[in-house]
């Protein structure tokens, strides 16, 4: 089945955005790391990166629009040159701003400081974590990549981060293979007991993913001859009541180059905003983005399964 015509017979076709409440940037495709299940296909190799004129852009659209939080992701958007300058300049503005990070960023040359500047800007920190058993994410994420992960957390900790002090650090999970997460409630008192126990780390929130069939897992179900068994499992898991909060009603995201998709997904997957909507972020049409038609193609399974991805 098609996810066009699940939409169709809930009564939801076309899908329209709500509003723009958040800007997500993605500062480019380079990362330290080349994780199994990473659905942008990021790594050390990769030289997309976001130029200084469209982080201008960016900040000029900010700006100019009631748009309240700014999402930065990457790969590793800590790579990006013109990362803090961006951080600092949206801190001014006074918008809300959310890092998605990897956390064994912060052991790389020139990053030690990376924690400390976090706190000075305020921000959120959304951290990759895709198990709470060391074996499990070195398996995903290559090996001493969960005490790095660890020692990471720490840091944050000792700076107020996950402490109920006003500095948010949410933990991400992520299923290691074709199958869906669990319930978010129960999984996350697992990680609470765990990491506490073991080492002596909080956070705020867990937040429970199911993996996108595009990019590196993609290939991985192909590789594995499971690509049609987990769109069945995705399709079969369908969530009507998920429609309302998924991601894309809420936001716009931008790509590498200032292109403007949906969602971080749609742009991997070149699929861009549906006919008669802008197609750069140097002409950010607030008004028509926020009631636009969104662009949506079978991956969007994926947030509405279960639980969804809100």
């Amino acid at each position: 089945m098609k996810f066009a015509e699940r939409l169709k017979e809930e009564r939801r076709y076309p899908l329209r955005a709500e509003n723009v409440e958040i800007l997500q940037v993605n500062l480019g495709y380079r990362c330290n790391m080349s994780c199994k299940h990473c659905h942008v296909q990021a790594g050390p190799a990769r030289r997309e990166m976001m130029d200084m004129k469209t982080v201008e852009t960016v900040l000029n659209v900010l700006r100019r629009s009631n748009i309240a939080t700014l999402d930065i992701t990457g790969g590793a958007p800590e790579l990006n040159p013109h990362f803090q300058y961006l951080v600092t300049k949206s801190k001014e503005i006074g918008r809300h701003i959310i890092i998605r990070s990897n956390l064994t960023i912060f052991f790389e040359d020139g990053m030690e400081d990376m924690p400390e500047f976090y706190r000075e800007n305020e921000v959120e920190v959304i951290a990759s974590l895709p198990y709470y058993l060391k074996d499990n994410v070195d398996r995903v994420r290559g090996r001493g990549t969960f005490h790095k992960s660890m020692n990471a957390i720490k840091k944050l900790n000792v700076l107020g981060y996950g402490r109920r002090d006003g500095l948010t650090l949410n933990l991400v999970y992520n299923p290691q293979g074709a199958f869906l997460p669990p319930e978010q409630c129960s999984i996350e008192r697992d990680y609470r007991k765990e990491l506490k126990e073991k080492y002596g780390v909080d956070f705020d929130k867990l937040y429970t993913f199911a993996n996108m069939p595009i990019g590196r897992f993609s290939e991985f179900l192909r590789r594995s001859g499971n690509f049609e068994k987990y769109m069945d499992t995705l399709i079969d898991a369908f969530n009507p009541s998920t429609l309302d909060g998924i991601m894309c009603r809420h936001l716009i995201s931008v790509g590498w180059n200032g292109k403007l998709y949906d969602c971080d997904f749609n742009q991997v997957a070149g699929i861009g905003l549906s006919d008669g909507n802008t197609e750069n972020i140097a002409d950010f049409d607030f008004e028509r983005l926020a009631v636009r038609e969104i662009a949506a193609d079978d991956h969007c399974f994926g947030c509405t399964a279960g639980q969804g991805s809100t």
